[in-house]
């Protein structure tokens, strides 16, 4: 899919309205505890003060439902943001109405200027036009460049495009998701090695299904491997799993061997008869292969299953990962998940994070700085992958 971009555009003088995904993690005191959103929009936002844009931002944080709070401020991202982009944000304390159409006006070439929580209006999430039309009122060019909630049809992601008058194209940052998680894995060099994990089937099973169409193997962990397990026959004892989604799960198993597809599972487990999230703490541990006993559960891939996996992953050309191999918050059972960071990291391959925990475990591991490319977007990631139109994209001038 061909999207026009901000270098296909003059955006010299322009209004430009760009989208970013500034839901970064901030602390009671209003510290930001992770700053990889910021980063990864600064080449954007570079590109676009160097070549005189007038820089309008809007964004998100988290999930404000009572209109505006002020933990959901954005007052410490427009802090952060000038930092990180060594000039001036200035911050104003709304996303729509007489002073921001002034401050706006006001603006010079290369200024940047930072929209309050555009959550912070019912309107957002419903995609009423009315916003819509408001959010569009200020700008000549609308940017793209969030795609962590490209998947969401919202005022500032998609209904802003239908009353912009001037282009409407990406960041560089979705430009990167559209390459990776869409051209590298419909055309990849082969083996293509899909690696997923994660609590439920029924989160993955589009994606398995799409996949399928695709990959040479898939490796599958983390507790969805539990539903396969029970699907065959076996007994998982206390794992979390989904006997609902055995037939789901058998019949994934069968569309793989039809279309010739490695499917592997599990061939020994990391198991505990505590499990303690909150306190980040597990009782006993002990590795078994085939049943796992009554009052024990799953926690991890075993080092049999570690191994097979890594010598899958040392030998594929394209590799795709989406979803732990276990509890990897708990450094006890972080090893299966750890391991399978260094495999994707040490492979002469092309390789892809998938967003949401694999990034969160990836970087954990201390191997984030290795791989080819990690996508920013949760689910906006995985219904891309299913081959779902999203969109925040939809609404994008082609080439």
């Amino acid at each position: 899919m061909a999207i026009k971009t901000v270098k296909d555009i003059s955006v010299s003088g322009k209004r430009c309205f760009v989208r970013c995904d500034f839901n970064v993690p901030v602390d009671p005191n209003g510290t930001i505890t992770d700053y990889s959103r910021i980063v990864g929009a600064l080449p954007t936002l570079q590109y676009l003060v160097e070549n005189k844009a007038k820089v309008i931002l809007a964004s998100h944080l988290g999930r404000p439902k009572a209109g505006p709070a002020p933990e959901f401020s954005l007052a410490p991202v427009a802090k952060a943001l000038a930092e990180k982009l060594g000039k001036p944000v200035t911050f104003l304390n709304d996303c729509i109405g007489p002073e921001v159409e002034a401050a706006v006006a006001a603006m010079n070439d290369g200024d940047v200027i930072l929209l309050e929580n555009v959550r912070f209006y019912k309107g957002e999430e419903k995609n009423d036009p009315a916003l819509s039309q408001k959010f569009a009122a200020m700008a000549d060019v609308f940017v793209n460049d969030a795609f962590g909630t490209a998947h969401r049809a919202h005022c500032s992601t998609a209904g802003i495009a239908e009353f912009i008058k001037g282009d409407k194209v990406s960041g560089f940052l979705i430009e990167d998701e559209l390459k990776f998680l869409g051209e590298k894995t419909a055309s990849p060099d082969r083996p293509f090695t899909v690696i997923l994990g994660g609590a439920k089937v029924s989160d993955k099973i589009m994606v398995i299904d799409a996949l399928l169409e695709k990959a040479d193997a898939i490796l599958i962990g983390g507790a969805m491997a539990y539903t396969f397990a029970v699907a065959q026959g076996a007994k998982v004892g206390s794992s979390m799993n989904e006997p609902d989604k055995a037939e789901t799960a058998l019949s994934a198993i069968a569309k793989a061997k039809a279309k010739g597809v490695k499917f592997l599972l599990p061939v020994d487990h990391v198991i505990t008869d505590k499990l303690d999230f909150a306190g980040k703490a597990v009782g006993e541990l002990k590795v078994v292969e085939g049943d796992i006993p009554d009052g024990w559960m799953g926690v991890d891939i075993g080092p049999k299953t570690v191994a097979l996996y890594s010598a899958e992953i040392a030998a594929s050309k394209t590799v795709l990962w989406n979803g732990p191999m276990g509890v990897f918050e708990i450094k006890a059972v972080a090893k299966g998940t750890f391991a399978v960071a260094k495999a994707v990291a040490e492979a002469e391959a092309c390789s892809i994070i998938g967003g949401g925990d694999s990034v969160k475990a990836i970087n954990k591991s201390g191997y984030g700085s290795q791989v080819t490319f990690m996508s920013t977007g949760g689910g906006a990631s995985l219904e891309f992958l299913e081959g779902k139109a999203l969109p925040g994209v939809e609404v994008l001038d082609r080439k």
